[in-house]
């Protein structure tokens, strides 16, 4: 058999199958905004109170 004559195999693509939700560049998380720990925090705080009622 004569395999230089088949070609290789097709390299597959990286990229993801569809979009994040939470991916960055939009408006949930715009570009070169961090998310502030201090915010988590209030936020864990709130839940806790929340669940705890």
């Amino acid at each position: 058999m004569d395999y230089s004559k088949m070609g290789g195999a097709r390299p597959g693509s990286n990229k993801p199958r569809h979009k994040e939700h939470n991916e960055p560049g939009t408006t949930k998380t715009p570009y070169g905004k961090k998310p502030v720990k201090a915010d988590l925090l209030e936020r864990m705080k709130q839940a806790a109170e929340k669940k705890a009622k």
